[in-house]
């Protein structure tokens, strides 16, 4: 197995990419008069928490993400579990991008999948591998996981830019990043490149869905908890919008990835609480309505069969899975709706943000789910 090289590892307290000045009482004042032209009321209610949201992390005085009081801050050996969390950093034409990297400890007698996860918004990887408690499963199943982290200075919130057309798009901004970290990752370590998975929360959750969009050949699986479709937002309004539900939608980004869908409909698992007001859960069917499409516009293939449980959870919450199965009876996408959830990672750390502990296990189905696939062909996109 070969570390990262020197030249790849650096501590995250040096990287600090370019960030262009911008004057944030403009912004501000853009963003409210798009919000009441679409006529989404700012004064009372979740939209009036976002907004605020909006302003204290536009503005000069703002401070980093602390967790609430009574919260254990994660720590490299809580998230570091047996194996080895490295910190690397990738640089291509888009940018560059710091990534933390989990080997699980030991010798592997075959080349080893690679699930690439995507923190939320104000979360760290340290942080995200805490609430997900992903690397105690690479530690049992034997496979690597990839934090890429979004700093503050590409997005004030540390929010995947899901929303920007140039990050929406094959081998631009933000997915060329992550695509470029996977590369890297793939050729410093034994990994078995049909057995690449991309999953997400919230602004991880939709970066995911547009890495599945956009390189469905380096993608075997997506997984999406408390994300958006693809192609919803073109801008922060029309994103805000999204997030409660609206659709203005970027037809010119959705007809350039229908040849993608068209080619190769990636599998997908959703996860979505039912009482999320900060992500309508409208936005997860929405993510399983676009990959049945996909499943449609390949040639030769029928509708899929959807099978529904209700009560599927043996631990935590109650939820309605719904399994998706092609013709020869391979489940090819699934829907978990957990009863009661808010916009927080099923069955997580409580000791890590936007993790709620009780079940069902987001990431356990998740890596189920996964590994139950048939290996797709080789990735070969950077």
């Amino acid at each position: 197995m070969r570390a990262a090289t020197p030249q790849h590892r650096t501590m995250s307290k040096l990287y600090k990419p370019f960030s262009p000045p911008f004057d944030a009482n403009a912004i501000n004042e853009t963003i409210q008069r798009a919000l009441a032209s679409a006529g989404l009321d700012t004064s009372t209610g979740p939209m009036r928490d976002v907004t605020e949201t909006i302003r204290r992390a536009l503005s000069p005085d703002a401070v980093p993400y602390a967790p609430p009081a009574g919260v254990a801050q994660p720590s490299m050996d809580e998230a570091q579990v047996a194996g080895s969390f490295e910190t690397c950093q990738f640089s291509n034409h888009a940018g560059s991008r710091a990534y933390k990297l989990y080997v699980p400890a030991g010798n592997p007698a075959e080349a080893r999948p690679v699930i690439v996860m995507l923190h939320g918004c104000t979360q760290s990887p340290d942080d995200f591998a805490t609430g997900t408690r992903m690397n105690r499963l690479a530690d049992e199943h034997g496979f690597l996981v990839v934090y890429p982290e979004q700093p503050a200075q590409a997005n004030p919130s540390k929010c995947w830019n899901w929303f920007k057309p140039q990050d929406q798009a094959r081998d631009a901004g933000e997915p060329s990043l992550i695509a470029g970290i996977v590369q890297q990752v793939a050729q410093g370590h034994g990994v078995d490149r049909g057995r690449i998975f991309v999953a997400g929360l919230s602004a991880g959750a939709a970066m995911a869905v547009v890495l599945g969009e956009c390189y469905p050949d380096l993608f075997a699986g997506v997984g999406a908890h408390s994300g958006l479709p693809y192609g919803s937002a073109s801008d922060i309004p029309s994103a805000m919008a999204a997030m409660k539900g609206g659709r203005s939608g970027m037809p010119g980004v959705r007809a350039a990835a229908s040849t993608s869908r068209a080619t190769r409909p990636v599998p997908t698992i959703v996860f979505h609480g039912d009482r999320d007001h900060t992500v309508q859960p409208s936005n997860g069917a929405e993510i399983v309505r676009q990959a049945q499409d996909a499943y449609l516009a390949r040639a030769g293939q029928g509708p899929l069969n959807a099978i529904t449980l209700e009560d599927a959870s043996d631990a935590g919450r109650a939820c309605r899975l719904t399994r998706y199965v092609d013709s020869a009876g391979e489940v090819r996408l699934e829907s978990w709706i957990v009863h009661g959830a808010g916009h927080a990672w099923s069955g997580g750390d409580a000791r890590g943000s936007h993790a709620d502990p009780r079940g069902p296990d987001a990431s356990k189905e998740m890596v189920r789910f996964f590994f139950a696939l048939p290996r797709a062909g080789l990735g070969a996109s950077g």
